[in-house]
């Protein structure tokens, strides 16, 4: 197996394309027609992890933090990050990160994050938008299914929870082929009418480009009427953090204390709780303060995140229980997921989570 077998699949799922515009997703460091038979999965990637990477004979690292952040003018060992792209290198260990692609993508971090604190009906707190396009195209009704097919083989048609979503309206096209044409029908010089469907499918930004190639590849025609303009709905699918609910209500207190128990937190820094029950919670994996405005919209009675701030804190305004479990407690489990999604798609390529606790952070 190479490299790209298993990049090209994770990012069939999570897109670099809809990674945030600070990130650095993607191969960071490695060839991706490099060979491949065993890979070590974690958090973080950093120089204790490549040294158990090589202990283990892993040829790639799937990370989801990237080690890379921001832009690398010299590499001389000066730093942590450095010293682990050069330890990587010399031992010819590929690096790869999923990051907030990951974060985004529906079935993602944050959905394992519900699957953990037991919430059903989860939905996207933060929608996405200007990620989806509606493509239309017109077709001779002899080749309707043909171009249709194609489309879908190619990303197009997918919506939510359902799949091969199309519309597709009768009507008559008319055309002239000029000098120099090579028409499926009609005769040089004359005016021509064919028996037409308008068909329209709905795509993502990331697959618009492959989605009309597959179109013309299919299309008879020489030239295709076709269009492409970006869709106003934000996507309910792909965005950042969660909401759910419970399967029944909890007091406060309770509730706490199964989240500090499912996510091993040895501390969880919280706002003061208003002595009502806990039915529906909001959350996001890592950093998610940004979302607090959201989770207070869907009317959640906890927002589960880390790397709150003190000032951030009084932003709850008694309205929301704010629960800061810790950036490495919420996304822990990200590694499980990663392992989980590869070995289904894989079962014979050997895939193994780190023995290392990566969490800079210690309590005393």
């Amino acid at each position: 197996m190479l490299i790209r077998d298993i990049t090209n699949f994770l990012e069939s799922l999570a897109p670099i394309s809809s990674q945030e515009s600070y990130d650095n997703s993607g191969l960071i460091v490695g060839d991706p027609s490099s060979e491949v038979t065993r890979a070590l999965i974690s958090l973080d990637c950093i120089e204790s992890i490549v040294e158990e990477a090589i202990e283990t004979n892993c040829q790639l690292i799937i990370a989801h933090h990237p080690i890379v952040f921001r832009g690398l003018k010299k590499l001389n060992g000066k730093d942590y990050v450095e010293r682990t792209v050069i330890k990587a290198i010399k031992n010819d260990i590929a690096i790869y990160a999923i990051h907030t692609n990951l974060d985004n993508y529906r079935f993602g971090v944050n959905a394992e994050i519900g699957r953990r604190l037991g919430l059903k009906n989860l939905k996207i707190l933060s929608p996405k938008s200007n990620v989806l396009n509606k493509l239309v195209c017109f077709v001779p009704d002899t080749h309707l299914n043909e171009v249709r097919e194609a489309l879908f083989a190619a990303g197009a048609g997918d919506i939510g929870n359902y799949s091969n979503c199309s519309f597709s309206s009768n009507g008559v096209g008319t055309f002239q082929p000029l000098e120099g044409s090579n028409p499926y029908s009609g005769s040089f010089g004359k005016l021509a009418k064919e028996k037409e469907s308008r068909l329209e499918v709905i795509v993502p930004s990331h697959s618009l480009s492959s989605v009309v190639r597959a179109m013309k590849t299919a299309h008879p025609y020489e030239q295709v009427a076709h269009e492409a303009y970006a869709s106003l709905i934000d996507n309910e699918f792909e965005g950042a953090g969660m909401v759910g609910e419970l399967d029944e209500v909890m007091d406060e207190e309770v509730f706490l204390k199964s989240v500090k128990e499912s996510f091993g937190c040895e501390v969880i820094r919280h706002t003061k709780l208003s002595g009502n029950k806990v039915k529906t919670v909001a959350f996001c994996g890592g950093a998610g303060s940004f979302l607090l405005r959201n989770a207070r919209a869907a009317k959640a009675d906890f927002f589960i995140t880390g790397d709150y701030k003190y000032h951030e804190f009084f932003d709850a305004e008694d309205q929301i229980v704010i629960a800061d479990i810790g950036h490495y407690e919420s996304e822990q489990f990200t590694s499980h997921l990663l392992r989980d999604i590869l070995t289904k798609k894989f079962p014979k390529f050997a895939v193994q989570l780190t023995k290392i606790n990566t969490n800079p952070i210690k309590y005393f």
